[in-house]
């Protein structure tokens, strides 16, 4: 995930954020709450880039299987 987001004090106050970008993961979560798709997403915050949006949904997505077995 590393190679994904960031956390750095200098950044958005330490909030994780995708590599390159000053955009918290939080805003994908919530615009996917809110009904938005992937490349809607993608195409909102032109910072990003759509394998870097999946391979943290991926990420997520292990981290929760990973807890509940």
């Amino acid at each position: 995930m590393a190679s994904v987001i960031v956390r750095d004090p200098d950044i958005m106050g330490g909030r994780p954020v995708f590599r390159g970008t000053r955009v918290p993961v939080e805003v994908l979560f919530e615009n996917l709450e809110d009904g938005l798709s992937i490349d809607e997403i993608v195409q909102s915050y032109p910072s990003l880039n759509k394998p870097d949006v999946v391979a943290c949904l991926e990420e997520a997505r292990l981290a929760v299987t990973v807890n509940t077995r």
